[in-house]
C-alpha cells in the first residue's frame, strides 16, 4: 500500500472520543499560543507586505488582528506569515522546527469559510500535528541538517491532513492531498534571517489548504509521492537518508502532541538560543551582573543549533533573533529578551554592539552534555579580576511536554502578545473562549472576537 494511503487511513482514523486528556490539553496550548503570537506578529514588515503584495481581494476568512476578510487561499498565506514573523511561535523536539504555525492558519481559513466545530477544530489540529511530526521521525535530522527548513517542507503535510480532517476527506482523498503536497513542500535554511523563513510557513499553510481543496474536487497525484525514486524521500533526502518505516511505527502511540509534545518559546528568537539565554538570565539574576564587569563570555550550544545561530554581528532585526550573541548580550544587559529587542533597530544599540566582540560561540563536545541532547548549553562569564562564573542548562524551560511554561507565564505571553493587537476586553474574550474551545459549536466565534464587536453577528 503507498505510503501517502498508510498515512491516510490512520489519519482518517483518528476521533476526538479517543483522544487522551493529555492531547486536548496540548492541543488547546497549541491553539492559544498560536493566535497569540500571530496576532502579535502582523505588525511586523514581513506581514504587512505580504498582505499588500497578495492584494485587497475580500471573502470570508479573518486576516487576524484586523477587519480585514479575505479568500481563505489568501488569509492562510498572510497569517501564517504573520505567524512566524515574530520567531515566537511553538517548537517540536521530532519537527526540528515549529508545529502549529504551519497548521492552524490554514484550519482557522478553512473553518471561516465552512464553519467548524471546537472538537472537529482540535481533532484536525492534532491530525496534522501528528501527521508532519511522524513524517518527521523518518527523515530527521538528516533532512534538517541537509538544510531543508522542516517546519515548511514537512508542515506542508501537517496543514494538508488537517485540513483534510475538518473537509471529512475519505482516506483515498486525504492521501492524494498529501501527494499533491509532497510536489509544494518547499524552504531552505539560507534564507533563515530574512522575511523569506516566516514567509515560508505562510506558503506551506495556503499549500497545505490549496491540496487538500484541490483533493476535495477531485484533482489527481501519485500515490507513491513519497516512496517513488524520484518522489519526496529520496529527492529531498537522498537514497539510504531516511527510515520511511518509522513514520507508521508509532503512529499515535503515543501522539506527537502529548510527547514529546509542545514546546512553548520564552523569548521572541530562534530557539536554538533559549537553553543559552536561560543560563545567561540565571547568571546575570543570581551573581547581580552587570555589564562593565565582563571581560569574555563563551557560550557552548550544539553544533547542528550553532550553524545558524553564531551570528557576531547581525545586520538587522530579523538577523538579530538568529544571533547567539545578540540575544546573550541582550539578557545580560537587560535581565530579560522580549518583542521590543527585535524591533527597528535595537539591534544596533550601541551598548550592545560593545558587547558583541566580547561573546564567542562553539559547538559542545559529548564531556559537556550526552550525545543525544541537543539542545543544551553552557555559559561561562569571565569578570574583571580574574573570576568566572558558569551555568549548564539540559533544555530550555517549556521545551517539553514533560518540562512545561507554567500556566500563568503561558497567560502572561498570550496576554502580551495578543494585547498588540486587541483590547484588553477581547484579549480575555478571547482567552476564554480559548480555554472552552472543545465546547463551541462554531470556531468562528473566535474570529469573530479578533475581528472586534461588530463583527460577532458574523458567527451567528
Amino acid at each position: 500500500m503507498p505510503l501517502a494511503l498508510e498515512i491516510a487511513k490512520r489519519i482518517d482514523a483518528l476521533r476526538h472520543k479517543d483522544l487522551p486528556r493529555e492531547a486536548v490539553h496540548w492541543a488547546k496550548v497549541g491553539i492559544l499560543d498560536t493566535i497569540g503570537v500571530t496576532l502579535a506578529g502582523h505588525s511586523e514588515d514581513t506581514a504587512q507586505i505580504t498582505a499588500r503584495a497578495v492584494g485587497s481581494a475580500s471573502g470570508p476568512s479573518l486576516i487576524f488582528g484586523k477587519r480585514r476578510r479575505a479568500p481563505a487561499l489568501d488569509a492562510a498565506l498572510i497569517n501564517g506569515t504573520a505567524a512566524h514573523a515574530l520567531d515566537f511561535d511553538d517548537c517540536n523536539n521530532t519537527l526540528g522546527g515549529h508545529p502549529s504555525a504551519p497548521i492552524l492558519p490554514a484550519l482557522f481559513a478553512l473553518a471561516d469559510e465552512s464553519g467548524a466545530s471546537g472538537r472537529d477544530f482540535l481533532l484536525a489540529y492534532v491530525a496534522g500535528f501528528e501527521t508532519e511530526t511522524k513524517i518527521a521521525s523518518g527523515v530527521n535530522f538528516q533532512h534538517y541538517t541537509k538544510g531543508w527548513h522542516p517546519t515548511a517542507t514537512l508542515g506542508v503535510f501537517g496543514a494538508a491532513a488537517a485540513c483534510a480532517s475538518l473537509m471529512k476527506l475519505d482516506a483515498e482523498r486525504t492521501a492524494t492531498a498529501l501527494a499533491i503536497a509532497a510536489s509544494l513542500a518547499s524552504g531552505i535554511k539560507a534564507n533563515f534571517g530574512t522575511m523569506v523563513k516566516p514567509l515560508h510557513v505562510g506558503h506551506c499553510a495556503r499549500n497545505g489548504l490549496l491540496a487538500a481543496t484541490l483533493a476535495r474536487e477531485g484533482f489527481t497525484a501519485n500515490p507513491g509521492a513519497f516512496e517513488h525514486q524520484q518522489g519526496f524521500l529520496n529527492v529531498f533526502n537522498g537514497e539510504g537518508n531516511y527510515d520511511a518505516a518509522r513514520i507508521l511505527q508509532a503512529w499515535a502511540d503515543p501522539l506527537d502532541v502529548v510527547k514529546p509534545g509542545i514546546a512553548i518559546k520564552q523569548y521572541p528568537c530562534c530557539g536554538s538560543t533559549h537553553p543559552a539565554i536561560d543560563a545567561m538570565l540565571g547568571l546575570a539574576r543570581t551573581h547581580d551582573l552587570r555589564p562593565e564587569v565582563v571581560t569574555r563570555i563563551d557560550a557552548w550550544t550544539h553544533a547542528r543549533r550553532l550553524q545558524h545561530t553564531n551570528r557576531p554581528d547581525p545586520k538587522g532585526a530579523l538577523d538579530a533573533k538568529f544571533s547567539l550573541q545578540y540575544c546573550l548580550a541582550r539578557a545580560l544587559i537587560d535581565r530579560k529578551v522580549v518583542i521590543e529587542h527585535f524591533e527597528g533597530d535595537a539591534y544596533a544599540e550601541a551598548r550592545v554592539r560593545r558587547m558583541l566582540p566580547l561573546i564567542h560561540a562553539a559547538p559542545y563536545t559529548t564531556a559537556q552534555f550526552p550525545a543525544d541532547n541537543h539542545f543544551g548549553a553552557e555559559v561561562t562569564v569571565a569578570l574583571a579580576g580574574g573570576k568566572t562564573l558558569s551555568a549548564k542548562v539540559d533544555q530550555p524551560l517549556g521545551r517539553t511536554s514533560a518540562n512545561p511554561l507554567p500556566p500563568e507565564l503561558l497567560k502572561e505571553k498570550f496576554e502580551h502578545c495578543a494585547g498588540r493587537a486587541l483590547r484588553p476586553e477581547s484579549v480575555r474574550q478571547l482567552y476564554t473562549a480559548l480555554q472552552n474551545l472543545d465546547s463551541l459549536h462554531d470556531v468562528r466565534e473566535i474570529t469573530a472576537i479578533m475581528a472586534g464587536p461588530s463583527a460577532l453577528s458574523v458567527a451567528a
